[in-house]
């Protein structure tokens, strides 16, 4: 008789997480520092693309550290297989590059955030809690390189697809306000200042924008926004 596959137990609450990388001390140091964070625990390891697309579909982590360049399948594609089964996993990529191209792959396949493999283990464990939570998640060193390859892509786009005219025009004046900012990289507590409105009303509006526009997270939003050209880089 065969038995379903059961998620090995976690401390109740605690934001569940599987790391992908080819390289073995990598996961072991991402291991050692995720699992002395309160609230984190580290739930199973990859080594390739393909075994962390398996190991997503059985232990149902709450965020995969995803690395880019692996054997068998790559970060990219992996996220990519990772969001189209659905679920509420979330994919923070984990990589040494910087370089445009893999930025914007990485966010188009469905990446919620994404960090360089230098960040401190403070930073890794906010980014794990950010990504977990919800939210966009870009490393300060690539922000400006993601905006640059948004700005030239958009150039070649002269006009919006009609679906995306579709799309805008469902939603409200302040939704397309509130997805503007969203685009720029501001927070809910941000975005509520700068409108002067309390942040919950803020979170009504995020999770409006989301859904009229069938997208999964802020930071596909914000990846509208830009290919849409309703917000200009610069």
């Amino acid at each position: 008789m065969t038995t379903a596959h059961v998620p090995p137990a976690t401390p109740a609450g605690a934001i569940r997480v599987l790391i992908v990388d080819d390289q073995m001390m990598v996961r072991e140091g991402f291991s050692v520092l995720l699992n002395a964070m309160p609230g984190i625990e580290v739930v199973g390891e990859a080594v390739d693309g393909r075994q962390a697309v398996a190991q997503a579909a059985a232990l149902r982590p709450d965020v995969v550290l995803m690395d880019i360049r692996m054997p068998e399948l790559n970060g990219i594609e992996a996220t990519r297989e990772i969001v189209a089964a659905g679920g509420d996993t979330k994919v923070l990529v984990l990589t040494t590059f910087d370089l445009d191209e893999y930025v914007y792959q990485a966010l188009r396949a469905g990446a919620s955030g994404f960090l360089l493999k230098d960040a401190s283990a403070r930073q890794l464990a906010e980014g794990v809690r950010v990504v977990a939570g919800g939210e966009a998640l870009l490393a300060p060193a690539v922000t400006k390189r993601l905006i640059a390859e948004f700005a030239k892509l958009t150039e070649t786009v002269p006009v919006r697809r009609p679906a995306e005219e579709t799309q805008l025009g469902e939603l409200t004046d302040r939704e397309t306000e509130v997805l503007v900012l969203i685009a720029h990289g501001l927070s809910n507590g941000e975005i509520a200042s700068r409108l002067v409105v309390a942040e919950s009303t803020i979170k009504t509006h995020v999770s409006r924008v989301l859904v009229k526009l069938g997208l999964r997270d802020r930071t596909q939003a914000a990846v509208f926004a830009y290919e849409a050209r309703l917000v200009r880089p610069g």
